[in-house]
């Protein structure tokens, strides 16, 4: 999941996208670079997101780290509502779209 500001064309995504970028390179057997994640702005909550959970939860269901993506894309929302939603997840991507997150199809 990575989420566009679209004013600031900015960059922002959850922490956890690390983890699994840095998975798949490994499963690939690529060497990982860190210039593949550079100009990522990292969203780290200082608090719960129970309420965006709840909330992508309402317009579906999602496993739990894509629940997490898009909870935290609803966190950062809250202070720019401009945003746009990428991610390869068919099913993320529909909850997103039904959350009023403008899709964005290629980066």
């Amino acid at each position: 999941m990575v989420v566009e500001n679209l004013h600031h064309h900015q960059l922002y995504a959850s922490n956890l996208l690390e983890a699994e970028v840095r998975a798949y390179y490994w499963r690939k057997n690529v060497p990982f670079s860190a210039s593949v994640l550079a100009g990522i702005e990292w969203i780290m909550p200082s608090r719960t997101l129970r309420p965006e959970i709840a909330e992508a939860l309402s317009a579906g269901y999602l496993r739990g780290a894509d629940l997490w993506h898009v909870a935290t894309a609803l966190y950062l929302r809250r202070n720019s509502p401009e945003l746009s939603f990428a991610t390869l997840d068919a099913r993320q991507g529909e909850v997103a779209s039904a959350l009023g997150f403008k899709a964005i199809e290629h980066l």
